[in-house]
C-alpha cells in the first residue's frame, strides 16, 4: 500500500511551492510537493496562488526544478510569487496503480476494527519503510496489508485488524 505526498485544497491538488526567483528573467525555483516530479514536464498551465499561468519552460538542474511562466518576465514579478502554491485541478492528478492512494484521500477516512469505530485519520506519517496512519492524533496504524484490510475512498472508510500489529 503506497501513499503519495501530494496535498489537496478543495478541487485542486497542490503539487509544489514557489521557492523564489532565479536570475533576472522571472524564472522560479519550484519546491515539489508531489512524488511525481516528472509531472512538471507535462504542465501547460498551472495555478499559482489561485491565478492561472501558462508554462513556457521547465528545467531540471542539479536535482532542482525551475519554471518560467508567460508574463513573469523579471525578478520582481517572480518574487511576488514566492511561497505561493502550484496547484492543478483534481481531475489532472497523476494516475495511481491499484493499491496506491493519495494521502489527501486517506486523511478524513473513518477507521473501523470490525464494526467498532476507532476514529478518523488525521495524518499520514512517512517512516521510510511504510506509511503510518495517525488516527485522532493518538493512535498509530501501520499502512501494511497485514494491518489494513480494506480502504474505500468513496465511502471514506478504512477497515483494519488491530490484532495484526
Amino acid at each position: 500500500m503506497k501513499m503519495t505526498k501530494s496535498l489537496q485544497s478543495a478541487a485542486e491538488i497542490i503539487i509544489g511551492r514557489v521557492g523564489g526567483a532565479r536570475g533576472l528573467d522571472g524564472t522560479l525555483k519550484i519546491i515539489p510537493l508531489t512524488d511525481f516530479d516528472g509531472r512538471f514536464d507535462e504542465l501547460n498551465e498551472v495555478f499559482v496562488g489561485g491565478k492561472i499561468f501558462r508554462v513556457e519552460e521547465v528545467k531540471h538542474t542539479g536535482g532542482q526544478i525551475f519554471i518560467k511562466f508567460a508574463g513573469v518576465d523579471n525578478r520582481d514579478a517572480a518574487k511576488a510569487l514566492t511561497n505561493k502554491f502550484l496547484t492543478v485541478d483534481r481531475k489532472d492528478a497523476a494516475p495511481l496503480a491499484d493499491g496506491e492512494f493519495y494521502t489527501f484521500d486517506i486523511i478524513g477516512c473513518e477507521v473501523f476494527d470490525g464494526d467498532k469505530k476507532i476514529g478518523t485519520v488525521t495524518g499520514v506519517l512517512k517512516t521510510g519503510s511504510n506509511d503510518v496512519f495517525e488516527v485522532d492524533g493518538k493512535i498509530l496504524i501501520p499502512a501494511l496489508k497485514s494491518a489494513v484490510q480494506s480502504i474505500d475512498i468513496a465511502a471514506k472508510k478504512i477497515l483494519v485488524n488491530v490484532n495484526a500489529y
